[in-house]
């Protein structure tokens, strides 16, 4: 009887499950008419809710999560082939047009059946690729190519206090860690109902990039009592409990304020240690097998990658001031390189806390995404300003226990061989931190609520006006990167946008031209519109473009097999590589009773020579967050010329629909 009681339990389970998984994977709704649900639809919606917890775990539906599926290859094949024929003449579309005909025909089919028995057996068959390959194996600098920055609430200050500030804010991260590794978190979810993939945040804190020489390898441990602190040129160890109780906000600040106190010097080598993270990952694996592998050095090497997450008590003051402009642009370009030593690139993500108090991340990108660390930094942000508060003087509440033990020195020994590496890696970082033009700004004439009154959605309105503005800037269309996710598949990442459409190219002429009618230029916009729409869909559903012909590009390296077409399209480059920032993933506050309350996004390097790096955030209903990035050395780029267009496209657009604007 208990053997056939666990056996029908086990296959109700699985029954559960499966049944679950099937209707996942239906997504019709996401190609649904805004207020036009089909009754399969509603239907479908009930069905889902009954089979789903009303208090789901983090984890709850992971295993009810479908796979991504492998799309057919004439469909990706066709997808590519309107993806570039605004960007191509007749003579070079043909070119390619035959190129991926031949490939279709004769490579792709062998190709395409290993392909499809990897995704039988693995969980998902790009994202163990995608982090290999497009992170991993990378041998270039992580800092400005790959790690990413994200700024704290800017219209806003809760202290001036930089220990105050960190008191609360590390309290608060390992209170979210806490809910992470109990599942207290609830999974992110889609209309209310669609559970995302929660995978990404399983690496989130006690987590490390090892730099290795042909690829690195990322660290993760089960659990961490400390954080790594860096000030002044000098490493510390600070312990986040006191037996087993987790340190107090204001015992942290009073941890943190001992180090700011101390006076000591650097040891020789120590004050650009850091520079090792930030230049070349072939440099840096041969000098930590040479100089840290033993010793000193490798216990203090340890309490650094074993830290929960790595601390910077930074020497300079930033913050946003609406009257002047170059105030957000400077708080970003200190964010992502800093001065190329007083970061650790590595850690999955680095908390950077300025003198006045400002605080903002500096985040590795091997390990997750860009929503997943915003997930943290919502809670966070909201956790510290909405529950654990200020004193009147700015100090954290409560009192602190002055019989801690003081923080805990790192002890180094590091040779003149190892420091003449620090020297020269500081060196490649410095060039690559003084080529990066960052301009960032406030866009204050609209925001996402009278977008709307244009009846599109507030992505799309961005894209087309970034298609429109990069047209005025450099005078031609480029291939467009606009990174879209595919939570909605188990361990699913993201998926590419091709945003530069044969509609927005239209559209952008049209305008350019200026002698069309206002009627003429709002059907080429809704259609343009129309067409990222559907495309967005399609990548968050499986049916994108690029990680399948990533995927294929692999196979057939991996069997010897060349492909023409395959090699042509893996190295066009995204002069144009643009993504949108997550926010309100958590309602920690209502933003209508606090519209104040908001982070101001954050951005990354431009991923060609050549090219801009976009990332926007459209803050609530009223105003839109911009980063672009270029490089000086590139004269056909200038980040701040292309922010003005933007701001011109945005304007130019709105006027269209006539759509009443607040004061520029």
């Amino acid at each position: 009887m208990a053997i056939f009681s666990t056996g029908v339990w086990m296959m109700g389970i699985f029954f559960f499950r499966q049944t679950l998984k099937l209707l996942l994977s239906y997504h019709g709704w996401m190609f649904e008419m805004h207020g036009q649900t089909s009754h399969f639809t509603k239907v479908w919606a009930i069905c889902v809710r009954l089979l789903s917890s009303r208090r789901p775990m983090l984890y709850s539906f992971q295993t009810s999560l479908p796979k991504l599926p492998v799309p057919s290859v004439p469909a990706t094949i066709q997808r590519y082939l309107e993806s570039v024929r605004p960007l191509m003449d007749d003579e070079q579309y043909y070119r390619m047009e035959t190129l991926a005909k031949e490939f279709q025909d004769k490579t792709a089919p062998r190709l395409q059946k290993y392909l499809v028995l990897k995704s039988w057996w693995a969980t998902n068959y790009v994202s163990d690729w995608w982090e290999e390959y497009v992170y991993l194996r990378s041998r270039a600098p992580l800092m400005v190519n790959s790690n990413y920055y994200v700024m704290e609430f800017v219209l806003i200050k809760n202290t001036n206090i930089q220990a105050a500030r960190l008191g609360n804010i590390v309290h608060a991260m390992i209170m979210y860690r806490r809910k992470l590794d109990r599942e207290e978190i609830k999974p992110v979810m889609a209309l209310g109902i669609v559970p995302m993939c929660s995978y990404q945040m399983e690496r989130m804190f006690n987590t490390t990039r090892i730099p290795g020489k042909e690829s690195d390898l990322l660290q993760h441990l089960s659990d961490s009592r400390h954080v790594a602190v860096y000030h002044k040129g000098r490493f510390f160890k600070v312990w986040l409990y006191k037996g087993s109780q987790l340190l107090k906000p204001c015992d942290l600040e009073m941890q943190f304020q001992r180090i700011l106190d101390d006076p000591s010097p650097p040891q020789p080598g120590e004050e650009k240690l850091a520079a090792l993270t930030a230049g070349g990952r072939v440099e840096w694996a041969q000098a930590r097998q040479a100089f840290f592998s033993s010793g000193k050095n490798k216990a203090a090497l340890d309490a650094i990658e074993r830290a929960a997450f790595f601390v910077v008590l930074d020497e300079e003051s930033h913050h946003y001031d609406p009257e002047d402009e170059a105030s957000l642009s400077l708080y970003g370009k200190a964010l992502l390189h800093g001065n190329c030593y007083n970061r650790w690139f590595d850690k999955s993500f680095t908390v950077v806390a300025f003198k006045n108090g400002q605080l903002g991340l500096n985040t590795e990108h091997a390990w997750a995404d860009a929503p997943i660390i915003g997930h943290l930094w919502e809670f966070v942000l909201g956790t510290e300003t909405f529950h654990l508060g200020y004193t009147d003087t700015g100090h954290c509440l409560g009192k602190p226990n002055p019989m801690l033990a003081a923080p805990q020195r790192l002890q180094w020994d590091i040779p003149e061989q190892c420091r003449a590496v620090i020297e020269s890696s500081y060196q490649v970082a410095m060039a690559l931190a003084d080529d990066v033009e960052l301009y960032c700004f406030q866009f204050l004439p609209f925001g996402k609520g009278l977008i709307k009154k244009c009846r599109t959605s507030p992505d799309a309105f961005v894209q087309i006006a970034l298609q429109l503005a990069h047209f005025r800037d450099r005078g031609k269309f480029c291939l467009t990167y606009e990174a879209s996710m595919t939570r909605m598949f188990r361990e699913g990442r993201t998926e590419t946008v091709r945003s530069c459409t044969s509609e927005s190219t239209a559209f952008v002429q049209a305008m350019v031209e200026g002698s069309h009618m206002k009627a003429d230029l709002q059907d080429l916009f809704r259609k343009a519109s129309k067409k990222h729409q559907n495309m967005y869909r399609l990548a968050m559903t499986g049916a994108g473009i690029d990680r399948h012909l990533f995927c294929l590009y692999l196979v057939s390296k991996y069997l010897g097999v060349s492909s023409p077409f395959l090699a042509e399209v893996l190295s066009e480059p995204w002069r144009l590589s643009t993504s949108q920032i997550a926010q309100f993933q958590i309602r920690m506050f209502d933003p209508d009773k606090y519209p104040n309350h908001l982070g101001a996004g954050g951005g990354f390097g431009p991923v060609a020579d050549d090219g801009y790096g976009v990332s926007y955030m459209i803050a609530g209903e009223n105003t839109i967050f911009f980063h672009i990035s270029s490089k000086f050395s590139s004269s056909e780029t200038n980040a701040q010329r292309f922010g003005n267009h933007i701001r011109q496209a945005l304007l130019d657009i709105a006027d269209l629909f006539q759509v009443p604007k607040a004061d520029s």
